[in-house]
């Protein structure tokens, strides 16, 4: 976020622990940044440790936890108007703006 103010890059932050997203709207997230849902799982988190099946989980099934759980929802993302992308490691986000 200090890296888009810095930019005057306008920006709206979605609090999706507060509101979590919609399956419809985690799937085009997804999209516009090019990811599986396996690749934006934060595994370290108790609440996906404690999946007994995590090991097994096909794509929707990972979606499925993901919005069970937003916790899991690996951040920061940074989405255009048709891309996006995981802003992790910060290097990407200045990538993206190239």
């Amino acid at each position: 976020m200090q890296l888009l103010q810095e930019r005057s890059i306008d920006h709206e932050v979605i609090l999706y622990l507060e509101k979590p997203l919609s399956k419809k709207e985690l799937k085009e997230l997804l999209h516009k940044i090019n990811v599986l849902p396996s690749q934006v799982v934060r595994k370290n988190e108790a609440e996906w440790k404690a999946l007994p099946n995590r090991n097994a989980m096909g794509e929707d099934e990972i979606v499925d936890a993901l919005i069970a759980f937003p916790k899991l929802l690996e951040r920061p993302i940074v989405v255009g108007k048709e891309k996006g992308v995981l802003a992790r490691p910060i290097d990407q986000l200045v990538d993206f703006f190239i």
